[in-house]
């Protein structure tokens, strides 16, 4: 007869961002865990709470199948000798199965013959079996761990309670102290210990004890009560995703509730006051139905409605006290000057090793004046670009970011608009951070574009210059997500960027004039172009472009990145024509014999008086068409032309011996094939393109 499990792991609070991976994390590995132990079961569902992880499975069966297993021994004369007798190797191998001689077939496999017994496994008792999930339980991983006591096991969080139950049976296992039983704890202040015969009353029993284990119901419920108090006040309430499971996932029984703040506060920048309402108190902001922000928070309660008042009383007082902090620090920031932020970072350290935030500045207004004509800024944007690399990170030494960081560059962007910086400017300074995370918004703007490259530039340039090179997981000052970061900005202005000649270009300007710069970049190239390299490898695996494709692309003789982006989406998109298989394999075998010719005899002049066949006389005419137009001509066009090289490359080869016996003609044919492969290599290195 088929049963239900249940496993609830009780726990300490754990942070809520790590309450769904792991309630995910487990419903995975117990899973894991009944296949591989050859139990089939119905569904699997998980419930999480700041207090616990729990897994309902059903329809597991009383017992294991019976499994028969074919094993393989030694082979038949090692097992026995020339009188049939058994060997000792033969008589280990069965014992070892638990069986004995008798049970020995031989079956010939690739011409030699073996000992092979058949393996009866007897199924044990289900509930044998899931004592094993003590082995889940502790296998579960964190980002951060703790051990309590005078354990040397380290978990989340201390665990205070195992529920394991298969129907009404008690799965007994113990993990530390603490014994597997069919007691669940209720909500901290409101609830008792429940009691539960089966899982099925699962959630029913934790529901009167104000308890909701189901975490997407426990949303639903913060949903529809801010919902229901939305549209009572005609208001508008952006029901973030991140604050939304961050919520869900601090509270056990949710009641929301409206708190107020003073008018007075609404002076302040409305993201000063946003931040304070969301990122530090995890409050949802209020707005009307015009979108402008109201004296009114919203917030969820781990409890029910009983002594509300008190609640939103010291809610309402602990966000006045960080509002007037906020106030406090605008007006002070207000009495400073840009120039006298822009001295103080002088004095602050960008790292020891690489100097001060202002030498960084100095620095990013040189690469930015490099990038920026390089890709075509008008004059009135470099104009801009100019100015905002002068001070984009005053606002690092004023009040407000000091104890707001959340919102550098925001009020970089404020404070520059009230000092009277043009919008470009300002708009700048609050971009150059962008994008904030590897899928963030990236810069609307030219110019904060450039900033935001030249400054994550300088960020890499400067940590690969003093041996600070992110290693394995290592990457403690974001190098890997600022340079994903610089391909995303590229590749969605789709400016020309031909990095190797960029980087000529910084390195030279700042090692000409390091004093002021505080620093000495490195020559070596390598090691960054392998570095943003993968980078680019990871955009394009995202855009689900094959890894053939890509070791193709990012192989190639092409320098420019949007090139680079442009040859894989093209090479993509061309996968399923009906001739690429040939058209690919044609250029491959030019390419793997021109490797052939000897640099110091093989020139890349075609002698034309030394061709033997018309072949040859074709496809000198041919490969000249494609040489004169592709610098004209977009990479689709350049690539449609080299793929139009098969046929006269067939004839080619079916006409003509490469590698002939007169070294002059030997010589001049691979010269031919050289220049087709340096057409090629300039879009990709085909040969390492998969056509099977």
């Amino acid at each position: 007869m088929a049963k239900d499990l249940l496993l609830e792991i009780g726990l300490e609070e754990m942070p809520a961002h790590v309450v769904w991976p792991s309630s995910k994390q487990l419903e995975e590995r117990v899973s894991a865990f009944l296949e591989e132990q050859n139990l089939t079961f119905g569904s699997i569902e998980n419930f999480s709470t700041p207090r616990r992880l729990g897994i309902r499975v059903t329809d597991i069966p009383d017992r294991q199948e019976d499994v028969q297993e074919e094993v393989k021994g030694p082979a038949k004369k090692i097992a026995q000798d020339a009188e049939g007798n058994w060997s000792k190797a033969a008589e280990g191998f069965v014992r070892g199965q638990g069986l004995t001689t008798d049970a020995i077939t031989f079956r010939e496999v690739n011409g030699t013959e073996y000992v092979y017994v058949t393996k009866y496994i007897h199924g044990k008792d289900s509930k044998d079996v899931l004592t094993g999930l003590d082995t889940v339980i502790k296998s579960m991983t964190f980002p951060v761990t703790m051990h309590w006591g005078d354990n040397s096991f380290e978990y989340i969080r201390p665990i205070h309670w195992i529920v394991a139950l298969l129907d009404d049976e008690v799965i007994p296992f113990t993990l530390l102290d603490v014994t597997t039983g069919r007691e669940t704890l209720g909500h901290r202040f409101l609830g008792n210990t429940a009691m539960l015969v089966n899982p099925s009353e699962y959630e029913a029993k934790l529901k009167e004890q104000f308890v909701i284990a189901n975490a997407q119901e426990r949303q639903q419920m913060i949903i529809d009560q801010i919902n229901v108090l939305a549209a009572e006040h005609k208001w508008q309430v952006n029901l973030d995703a991140d604050l939304l499971e961050e919520v869900t996932n601090l509270v056990e029984y949710p009641t929301v509730f409206i708190g107020d703040f003073e008018e007075r506060f609404l002076s302040v920048p409305e993201e000063v006051l946003v931040t304070s309402m969301k990122e530090h108190q995890r409050y949802f902001e209020v707005r009307n139905q015009a979108g402008m922000l109201l004296p009114h928070f919203i917030s969820v309660r781990n409890g029910n409605r009983v002594k509300l008042e008190n609640v939103i009383k010291g809610n309402q007082k602990v966000l006045t006290a960080r509002l007037e902090d906020a106030d406090f620090f605008y007006e002070e920031d207000k009495k400073l000057s840009i120039e006298e932020c822009v001295e103080k970072l002088k004095n602050v350290t960008f790292h020891e090793k690489i100097g001060s935030m202002y030498e960084k500045m100095q620095r990013v207004g040189m690469i930015s004046q490099i990038i920026g004509k390089s890709v075509g800024l008008t004059a009135e944007e470099l104009t801009a670009l100019k100015r905002a690399a002068e001070i984009y990170k005053f606002d690092l030494v004023t009040n407000m970011v000091g104890e707001f960081s959340e919102l550098q560059g925001i009020m970089g962007e404020k404070y520059a608009r009230l000092k009277g910086e043009s919008p470009a400017v300002a708009q700048a300074i609050r971009e150059h951070y962008m994008p904030v995370s590897a899928e963030g918004d990236l810069p609307e703007s030219n110019v904060g574009a450039v900033l935001a490259i030249a400054d994550k530039l300088d960020s890499v340039f400067g940590f690969f210059a003093v041996g600070m090179v992110p290693s394995g997981s290592n990457d403690p000052y974001a190098l890997r997500r600022q340079t994903y970061g610089i391909v995303r900005i590229i590749e969605a202005k789709g400016w020309t960027f031909p990095f190797t000649a960029m980087h000529g270009k910084i390195v030279e300007a700042i090692n000409a004039d390091e004093l002021n710069y505080g620093i000495h970049f490195d020559q070596d190239q390598q090691a960054v172009v392998n570095f943003f390299k993968g980078r680019l490898r990871q955009r394009l695996q995202l855009q689900n472009i094959r890894h053939d494709l890509i070791d193709a692309v990012l192989d190639s003789k092409q320098d420019d990145l949007t090139q680079i982006f442009e040859a894989a989406r093209i090479f993509d998109q061309h996968t399923k024509d009906m001739d690429f298989k040939e058209a690919m394999e044609a250029l491959t075998r030019v390419i793997n014999l021109a490797k052939k010719k000897e640099p110091e005899t093989v020139t890349q002049q075609v002698d034309p008086s030394l061709f033997e066949n018309d072949s040859e006389q074709e496809l000198y005419q041919a490969v000249k068409e494609v040489q004169d137009q592709f610098g004209e001509q977009s990479m689709a066009e350049n690539y449609q032309m080299l793929a139009d090289l098969r046929p006269v490359i067939e004839r080619y080869f079916n006409q003509t011996m490469v590698m002939a016996e007169d070294e002059q003609v030997r010589n001049n044919r691979l010269s031919q094939l050289a220049q087709i492969a340096d057409i090629a290599e300039a879009l990709a290195s085909i040969d390492k393109i998969i056509t099977k």
